[in-house]
């Protein structure tokens, strides 16, 4: 029997060498002496034998070597899986790196048998090591509030089409009318997927279908049909039709024009304003228009402020995290799409930009709160729990849900840390005044 120094000894015996691969990629060759899994296998089917139960055996007075035939193999199974994954945890931190995911683990063959070192390479990617850069020089332009008559124009305007009807009109369409279609398309002569529609209304210049598309449909008039040719962008979400041109045949059943309504007092009354003074209308969208110029604003700023972080701090990022990031955009892409089949996602390859720059700036913000010392503001994570509950039927169920959730509340606290990192880096930044009327800054 091995003496309490001897196993020490055995477990200390770790052979690990690290190697750089590309960018962040890096191999650990891991060797584990022989012994070290011989020792754990024995000791499991000591455990094994006193509760086996064999036909033809006592419990605890199975001989050994039925023991070991019965379950040796799956035993040395077991401890080699978990030898992989405690000499991993060894290795890495002994390496001191940050792996992120899971490595690809790669055995040398007959690694394990008795006897035998077991020898395995652990491939993976680290998170990159930086500090970040270009704190110093930020800079960014602040919107300060420049509203004119054409602001509250601007506004009234988009009210009036929230309550705005539709009336047939007996003329070709125009931009900005609603027509009612039955479509057909083909692609290279044969039926394409999603390329049918039945009774589908199209607002002319809202974006809703592709602008090839929307664009040959004006001039039509009810009862009129046309072959028309459809050119879809190369950078159209379904791969397949990606760049290609598309024959559809368009019939169309209703042209229909926008009526807005008048500003009366019915009107300004229909939004809270009691009195139905215009005047008062008038004063309630100054209101309304400060409070979303300054969220507006501040959104604009941290937009400058990240992009120049980007743009100082080009960091190797791990591939993997692109990976995620990438398909948790498809996903989200083919659910507001309505798609359900996995042949006709979007290709992955068209979400890979926006997936870097969110995994890079995940990476940059990271930094900067451990970097700071930062934590959530618990009076500002009650604030937004706050809001979010606030437009739900019974918010304090929704309040305690978030609570109660750990998930839940650590996305309002992630979503809380990333503004005042935000909010830090303005108090370093140097900001201009930049005169903005309401409308540029809505519009972009």
């Amino acid at each position: 029997m091995q003496s309490v120094q001897e196993v020490e000894r055995v477990m200390e015996e770790l052979q690990v060498s690290l190697e750089a691969g590309q960018a962040l990629e890096r191999r650990l060759q891991v060797r584990v002496p022989a012994q070290r899994i011989d020792l754990e296998v024995e000791s499991r089917l000591r455990s094994v034998s006193r509760t086996a139960n064999i036909k033809g055996y006592r419990p605890g007075k199975v001989p050994e070597r039925v023991i070991r035939q019965r379950f040796g193999d799956q035993v040395r199974r077991e401890v080699l899986q978990d030898v992989v994954q405690s000499t991993y945890n060894e290795a890495v931190n002994g390496q001191q790196l940050r792996p992120v995911g899971d490595p690809q683990i790669d055995a040398v063959p007959d690694a394990g048998a008795p006897g035998v070192d077991f020898s395995y390479t652990a491939t993976f990617e680290v998170f990159p090591e930086f500090t970040v850069q270009g704190l110093e020089a930020a800079s960014a332009s602040l919107p300060e509030p420049a509203f004119d008559d054409e602001d509250i124009n601007f506004i009234s305007d988009n009210l009036r089409r929230q309550r705005s009807h539709w009336h047939t009109a007996a003329r070709e369409a125009r931009n900005g009318d609603r027509v009612v279609v039955d479509f057909q398309g083909r692609l290279n002569g044969g039926a394409m997927d999603g390329g049918t529609g039945e009774n589908v209304t199209i607002q002319l210049g809202s974006g809703r279908m592709i602008e090839d598309f929307e664009r040959q449909l004006v001039g039509l008039k009810a009862g009129d049909s046309r072959e028309i040719i459809v050119r879809f962008p190369a950078d159209y979400p379904n791969q397949t039709l990606a760049g290609q041109a598309a024959d559809f045949s368009v019939q169309v059943s209703e042209v229909a024009e926008e009526h807005l309504p008048e500003l009366d007092e019915e009107f300004i009354r229909s939004f809270g304003v009691e009195s139905g003074a215009k005047d008062d209308f008038v004063l309630d969208l100054r209101k309304n228009m400060a409070d979303e110029f300054a969220a507006r604003a501040k959104a604009d700023v941290k937009r400058q402020l990240l992009e120049q972080l980007l743009v100082a701090n080009p960091i190797d990022i791990p591939i993997v995290l692109v990976e995620q990031e990438a398909t948790s955009l498809q996903a989200d892409a083919m659910r507001n799409l309505g798609i359900t089949d996995a042949a006709a996602a979007p290709a992955l390859e068209s979400f890979r930009q926006a997936a870097e720059r969110r995994v890079r700036l995940g990476l940059l913000i990271g930094a900067l709160i451990r970097e700071q010392e930062l934590v959530a503001d618990r009076e500002k994570v009650r604030e937004r729990i706050e809001r979010l509950s606030s437009g739900y039927e019974k918010p304090e169920e929704i309040r305690k849900l978030y609570y109660q959730t750990a998930q839940l509340l650590t996305q309002v606290e992630n979503a809380v840390v990333e503004e005042q990192v935000v909010d830090w880096l303005s108090g370093r930044a140097v900001l201009t005044p930049r005169p903005t009327t309401f409308r540029a800054l809505v519009t972009g």
